[in-house]
């Protein structure tokens, strides 16, 4: 049975996506933020991926800076020779997106 949820469907993409495919600096519409990103093309890297740091309640998304103690023990953060393949879609809050290759599209929530 699906639930009908307004916060479900906001949460998880449903106001929009933005694509990006080069190294300019991709930040959601205002009062939005990533939570997604799927990946167009193999080897695509990250030259920064911005976590979201105003949830509070020690929620922590994986990106480009110093991981914290919510990402968990020994979490690392992801640097530009971390690779990843198409296909795969990411989750978590992030604020903005730049590439180092690539191409991905970048859903967006509340």
């Amino acid at each position: 049975m699906g639930i009908n949820s307004t916060d479900t469907a906001y949460n998880f993409g449903q106001l929009g996506s933005g694509y990006l495919d080069d190294t300019g600096a991709l930040t959601p519409p205002t009062g939005k933020v990533i939570v997604a990103i799927t990946v167009l093309d193999n080897a695509t890297t990250f030259a920064t991926l911005t976590a979201d740091d105003a949830q509070g309640n020690d929620a922590a998304f994986i990106g480009t800076a110093t991981q914290v103690t919510g990402n968990g023990a020994n979490s690392e953060p992801i640097d530009t020779s971390t690779t990843f393949d198409s296909g795969l879609t990411i989750f978590g809050r992030w604020t903005a997106c730049t590439l180092g290759a690539g191409s991905v599209i970048c859903y967006y929530g509340e």
